[in-house]
C-alpha cells in the first residue's frame, strides 16, 4: 500500500512543477505528516525530491528528472484497457491510433500481464446506443473530431427545425449520449450544445499550411477553466428541467412511491417525493400525495399507467378522467 502511494507521489510531482504538502495530502488521501515522511523515504531511496520553503513553497523533483515506472499491476493494466470505448473511437476515426497505443502498452507490460486486453474484453462491453435503435455514425463526425483535437475553428451549417443556419464555432468537446453524438462549442462567447447529425457541412482549416503563413484566426485559445463533464452535466440537467412544463398531482401507495422513479423522469420523481415527505408525509392510510413535474399530459398518461393501482391521479381533472376511463376499460376486459 505504501509502495503504491510513493509511486503515485513521484508521478504527481513529475506531472507538475511543484506541489504543496496540503495538495499532496489531498491527492494521496493522507496527512501532511505522512507526506513529509514519504518525501524523506523517497530522498533516502535516491529520488531527487526537494522542499522549497516559504509561502509559495512545496515539494518538487529536480529539473529534468523522469522516472521509468513501467511496472503496472494486473488491475492497473486491465483498467487501462478498459478506459477505451472502441465504437466511439472508430466513429471519430481514431481506431488505428488507439490500436497502435494498445500495442505499445502491451509490449511494455510484463509477459504475465499481456493478456490484460483480452481479459477485459471478455468481462466488459459498452453498448452505448439505446434499445431498439439502429446507431448511425454522423458523416461529419471525423472532421469535427479533428477540429476538437486541434483546437481549430470551424464554419458549420446546421439544421435548426426547418431552417439551415451557419455558425462559426470553437469546438471544445464531443459527448456520446445513448448512441447520439453531441458537440459542445463556443460561439459569440457562449457555450452551446449541437447534435452532430444535424450538421450539413463543416469547413475546417487545413493542417498543412506552410510555416509563417497560418492565419491567426484559424486556431482558437481554449479556456483552461472549461470542464467538459461538468458542463455536460449542467446542460443535461437544464434540458431535463426545461421539458417538464406541466404538473400532475397523484396519491401514491408505499409501492407507488418506490415505483415512481422507474416509470417517469427519475430526478423529477425523487424531488417530488422528497418535497411531499418534508411537507407532511403520508396520510393515515400510508399514502403520499405528490406534485410531479411532467413533460405533458399525454406523456404523463403513458408513463403513469405503469403504476396501476399503486397510484391515483388527483389533478388535472382531464387526466384523472382519462385514467378512470382506462380503469373501466381494463375492468371490462378482465370481468
Amino acid at each position: 500500500m505504501r509502495a503504491a502511494r510513493l509511486i503515485k507521489m513521484v508521478l504527481l510531482l513529475q506531472a507538475r512543477p511543484s506541489m504543496t504538502a496540503a495538495e499532496l495530502a489531498r491527492d494521496l488521501e493522507v496527512s501532511e505528516r505522512t507526506v513529509a515522511r514519504d518525501v524523506l523515504s523517497l530522498s533516502e531511496a535516491g529520488v531527487p525530491v526537494y522542499a522549497d520553503r516559504g509561502r509559495a513553497g512545496g515539494y518538487r523533483l529536480i529539473s529534468g528528472y523522469r522516472t521509468r515506472l513501467t511496472g503496472l499491476g494486473r488491475s492497473e493494466a486491465e483498467a487501462l484497457f478498459l478506459s477505451g470505448v472502441p465504437s466511439a473511437l472508430r466513429e471519430m476515426g481514431l481506431a488505428d491510433a488507439a490500436s497502435a497505443a494498445r500495442l505499445k502498452v502491451s509490449a511494455a507490460l510484463l509477459p504475465e500481464l499481456r493478456d490484460a486486453a483480452t481479459s477485459v474484453a471478455q468481462r466488459f462491453h459498452l453498448d452505448a446506443p439505446a434499445w431498439y435503435q439502429e446507431p448511425e455514425t454522423p458523416a461529419l463526425l471525423p472532421e469535427i473530431a479533428d477540429a476538437v483535437w486541434d483546437d481549430r475553428r470551424i464554419t458549420a451549417r446546421y439544421l435548426r427545425k426547418d431552417t439551415e443556419v451557419e455558425r462559426e464555432l470553437e469546438p471544445y468537446g464531443l459527448v456520446l449520449k445513448a448512441g447520439v453524438w453531441y458537440l459542445a462549442a463556443r460561439t459569440q462567447g457562449d457555450y452551446r450544445v449541437y447534435r452532430v447529425d444535424r450538421f450539413t457541412s463543416v469547413a475546417v482549416t487545413e493542417h498543412d499550411n506552410a510555416p509563417g503563413t497560418e492565419d491567426a484566426g484559424e486556431r482558437f485559445t481554449r479556456d483552461a477553466t472549461f470542464d467538459l463533464p461538468a458542463f455536460w452535466a449542467e446542460r443535461a440537467a437544464q434540458f431535463a428541467r426545461s421539458i417538464l412544463r406541466e404538473e400532475v398531482t397523484l396519491r401514491l401507495s408505499a409501492g407507488g412511491v418506490r415505483q415512481l422513479p422507474y416509470v417517469t423522469e427519475r430526478t423529477a420523481a425523487r424531488e417530488a417525493i422528497a418535497r411531499a415527505q418534508s411537507e407532511g408525509g403520508p396520510d393515515e392510510q400510508g399514502r403520499l400525495t405528490v406534485t410531479l413535474a411532467v413533460e405533458s399530459a399525454d406523456v404523463a398518461y403513458a408513463q403513469l399507467l405503469a403504476l396501476g393501482p399503486e397510484g391515483e391521479i388527483l389533478a388535472p381533472p382531464e387526466l384523472r378522467a382519462r385514467f378512470a376511463t382506462a380503469a373501466h376499460r381494463t375492468t371490462a376486459l378482465y370481468t
